[in-house]
């Protein structure tokens, strides 16, 4: 802008004058509603402020001090207020810009937008980059109830992208609704970041650290697992059977036998899940429940040769990948402490 826009002087605009005049009626019926909708009410009358403060900075000439001249008018008149600060004017800006600057999209997320706090709505518009990926975490926040420690590590740890990614028969073994359902579920890859274990780490090794962090295991895993067991216990015939690790999905409602591989994707590793799942549809599905799925997890699989190893399978499987950590370079894990090491230290060596 010019610098004749920049020396305005908005306490003398009438314009402006007229328009903050009726902001401030805004303000108090807001304040009102508020009483009983909170949120939503505040950031619907968000939403307007922001479409306001976009047109008038375009059409108006008040150049670069308009937003410094507003929060000191509502700020004088609206003190307890905290949404009034300049810095949270040019954040109510940005959002409204990041929401309406595609016609499209823009009416069919702001009744959704209001539904989450407003921390919430700032932390995913700054994180992500495509409205596609913002929207998703909007809708999966209000699913979800995720907390903002939650929904930073849900994006962080790049779920929109990794969901419902793994190669499965789902499509082959199962009814429509539940394969698009099961699918989704998965994700590829994995990431056990919450895991400190040395470079030559075993299988056992693997599962006794996601068992010993099971909130984070269940919150990487995604909404509707339940955990049943380790190890779990199967008897086929004269021989005895453990199965990696037993879970029921509360959404599926189904089984999921989880299998853990320290070694990259084999043929075999799939048959022999195939006959987990057998074994736990003949001895612990009930009347109500959906078939049984099994979700296999490998250090590296090739895509073509998990295909080629599900085609023919007679049960659901999908084959994902799993990631330690997203930080460290692969010759610095080794150095990371072991989780012995970290809860002697928390526990002061008792």
């Amino acid at each position: 802008m010019s610098k004749q826009k920049n020396t305005v002087n908005l306490s003398l605009d009438g314009e402006y004058k007229n328009w903050l005049k009726t902001l401030k009626q805004k303000v108090l019926s807001t304040q009102l509603k508020a009483a009983v909708q909170v949120n939503s009410t505040l950031l619907a009358f968000y939403w307007e402020l922001g479409e306001d403060i976009v047109r008038r900075q375009a059409q108006a000439n008040w150049g670069e001090g308009f937003l410094k001249q507003l929060s000191k008018d509502l700020m004088s008149d609206f003190p307890e207020m905290k949404g009034f600060s300049r810095r949270n004017l040019e954040l109510i800006r940005q959002w409204y810009t990041f929401w309406s600057d595609d016609g499209a999209i823009a009416q069919q997320p702001v009744a959704q937008l209001t539904q989450i706090p407003w921390g919430h709505n700032q932390l995913i518009i700054n994180k992500c980059k495509s409205k596609q990926e913002a929207l998703y975490y909007v809708q999966n926040t209000i699913k979800h109830g995720w907390s903002r420690s939650v929904l930073t590590h849900q994006i962080e740890s790049g779920l929109w992208q990794r969901e419902g990614q793994a190669v499965s028969n789902f499509s082959a073994t199962l009814p429509a609704v539940q394969s698009d359902m099961a699918q989704q579920t998965l994700k590829d890859p994995y990431v056990f970041d919450f895991l400190a274990l040395t470079q030559n780490y075993n299988e056992r090794e693997l599962e006794k650290g996601l068992t010993e962090h099971i909130t984070q295991f269940l919150l990487e895993l995604g909404a509707g697992f339940s955990y049943m067991g380790k190890q779990f216990h199967i008897q086929v015939g004269q021989r005895d059977f453990f199965i990696d690790l037993l879970f029921y999905h509360v959404r599926l409602h189904c089984y999921v036998v989880v299998e853990l591989k320290t070694v990259d994707f084999e043929p075999e590793h799939a048959g022999k899940l195939n006959f987990y799942i057998r074994a736990v549809d003949e001895q612990l599905r009930k009347e109500g429940d959906t078939p049984t799925i099994g979700i296999l997890l490998c250090k590296n699989k090739d895509k073509l040769v998990a295909e080629y190893s599900l085609s023919d399978m007679q049960k659901p499987i999908g084959v994902s990948e799993y990631q330690l950590t997203q930080s460290l370079p692969e010759n610095l894990q080794s150095q990371l402490p072991s989780v012995e090491d970290i809860e002697q230290e928390l526990g002061g060596g008792k």
